[in-house]
């Protein structure tokens, strides 16, 4: 293609509906909102809403909101709302000062409310939560009318401001939509738009005792706000003709237009906020962060970074077909985020001491080691080097196997930008374990390699004993046994017996011991590993692995 020739850009099917609004002068400009509702953390799942939803607004020079879709008392708490707010504002989504509760606006839902009354669009239903449901119909069979859409006008009024003023109990009375009980969208069929519900509202208190249902709250939040594009997940693809039929009917300019949109799926994950509840009321996992699940606060205690989830949510792609992703894509794109930024660093998981005999006994050096072999840029660092030191205990055995190329009597390996050492056997406690392992170096290979040009096969890493900061590190491998599936016949969680290993006598270079809370780091042949926030104190950091360094994984080619 010549300099000249113009490049096609790709377009997902969102962004072309809203280069078409742009085009035919449907909008002026382009206003997003991301609406969660403060009744659990976020996952994964939904950073890739976020995402899109910030994405677009900045990509066509528009506006992004922060809003809480919090119409239901029951289960909404601040905590919520906070880690929420927290959650968005680490992924990079500004909301600057657009934040907003859809209890912000209970006062206009409620004139919208009596003004559908008014119209004669809405009514006052004396009938309970299951005889709704028995007179709505089914997907083959129309609905029946209300016996109480008879009710005048006058009467829906007066009922509806008795409810407001708390005179019934809770489901005793709702207001119904009188929109079509024959639709073939059971959606359509009169819904339900406010219910009674005594309860305290985490920011409005004890205000209201009648509170709005989503699928009316939603359209009026989005209205008032002045949002061009309502982007949502598919699920309320159905939803959309309720959802045009309310800004229709309140009669407001501009009305959004909404878009659904497949949602992200990761396999052998938990999502499910009842399941989560479960697990940290049974005190399986520490919390809703804690780093086995895929909430994103247990993401970024893990030590994924925004860049990473942002990666992730590029290559998953925005279409309206459902699908699920593996959650090896997830580690690939932190692997691919944080190779060339983590320090490359010593760790030492499960040690067995090893001492160089022939090493003077009080001398020690300095060894300069670079601190990424795929990035100069992040320079190197001076690790002190003595008599003693620890390996990984796998990094010895007395009888090894074949093309086993580490220390055994007899072998010689490479002491990491260190020097050759010939391993000449090992000392053991009275239940036979390996206690210390025991070699030379040859003093001449210092640096790792040998002037005579011989030649070694094995390399292992190394932590000064002297110098070495003891530590915790934790292992995580999927909280889900992927062998048997997500969930159990009964509904319950097939769990991973071995999900967390806690290993308390690891050993670290000493530049590590004032590691903080999030940083990330490599370290040599074990994986990438994160300062965990909750846990760690000062001195004595805890590593959480991200992830291990290698994965069959490879990424699906573009057609």
């Amino acid at each position: 293609m010549s300099e000249n020739e113009n490049v096609v850009v790709s377009r997902n099917f969102i962004e072309q509906i809203i280069d078409k609004d742009l085009a035919e002068g449907v909008y002026d400009t382009v206003h997003t909102r991301f609406p969660p509702e403060p009744n659990g953390y976020l996952h994964i799942g939904h950073a890739k809403s976020i995402l899109l939803n910030y994405g677009l607004a900045k990509q066509y020079g528009g506006k992004f909101n922060m809003r809480f879709d919090d119409t239901n008392p029951t289960k909404e708490k601040i905590e919520f709302v906070e880690s929420i707010k927290k959650d968005i504002a680490w992924l990079g989504a500004d909301w600057e000062d657009r934040l907003f509760f859809a209890s912000d606006y209970f006062g206009e839902m409620y004139e919208g409310a009596v003004k559908l009354i008014k119209k004669g669009k809405a009514y006052v239903s004396d009938l309970t939560a299951d005889e709704i449901r028995e007179y709505r119909g089914s997907l083959t069979e129309p609905g029946k009318e209300d016996p109480y859409s008879t009710r005048s006008i006058e009467e829906n009024l007066r009922l509806f401001e008795e409810m407001k003023e708390g005179k019934y109990e809770d489901g005793t009375k709702v207001l119904r939509a009188r929109i079509d009980m024959a639709s073939p969208n059971i959606n359509m069929r009169d819904p339900v738009i406010y219910r009674v519900a005594h309860m305290t509202h985490h920011n409005t208190g004890d205000q209201w005792c009648i509170y709005p249902m989503y699928d009316f709250a939603h359209p009026i939040e989005d209205a008032i706000e002045g949002i061009t594009h309502s982007i949502c997940t598919l699920e309320f693809e159905d939803h959309r003709p309720l959802y045009d039929w309310v800004v229709r009917e309140l009669e407001y300019p501009n009305p959004p237009k909404q878009i659904e949109f497949a949602k992200l799926y990761l396999t052998n994950v938990v999502t499910g906020k009842r399941y989560i509840k479960k697990l940290v009321e049974e005190g399986i996992v520490d919390g809703w962060d804690d780093p086995r699940l895929v909430s994103i606060a247990a993401l970024r205690r893990r030590g994924f970074t925004p860049e990473s989830i942002k990666l992730f949510v590029e290559l998953c792609g925005i279409s309206k077909s459902n699908s699920s992703v593996d959650y090896a894509m997830l580690e690939y794109c932190i692997r691919e985020d944080l190779k060339l930024k983590a320090p490359r660093m010593m760790a030492v998981l499960d040690p067995v001491k090893l001492v160089i005999d022939n090493y003077p006994e009080e001398e020690s050096e300095l060894l300069e080691l670079p601190n990424n072999l795929e990035n100069e840029a992040l320079g190197s660092r001076k690790v002190p080097f003595g008599k003693e030191l620890y390996i990984e205990r796998e990094d010895f055995m007395e009888e090894p196997p074949k093309k086993y190329f580490r220390m055994f009597p007899g072998n010689e390996v490479r002491l990491m930008n260190a020097y050759f050492v010939k391993c000449t056997g090992c000392v053991k406690d009275e239940n036979g374990k390996v206690m210390e392992v025991h070699c030379t170096y040859d003093p001449a290979s210092k640096g790792g390699n040998s002037p005579d040009g011989r030649k070694v096969k094995g390399t292992i890493h190394w932590v000064p004993a002297k110098e070495a900061v003891k530590v915790e590190t934790r292992l995580y491998e999927n909280i889900i046994d992927e062998e048997k599936g997500v969930y159990n016949e009964d509904g319950s969680l097939n769990l991973n017996p071995n999900s967390l290993t806690v290993l308390t006598e690891s050993v670290v270079e000493p530049a590590l011991a004032d590691a903080k809370a999030y940083e990330n780091f490599q370290f040599v042949r074990n994986g990438f590993f994160c300062v965990d926030y909750k846990d760690s104190k000062e001195g004595a950091p805890v590593f959480n692995r991200i992830v291990s360094l290698k994965s069959s994984f490879v990424l699906p080619k573009k057609d």
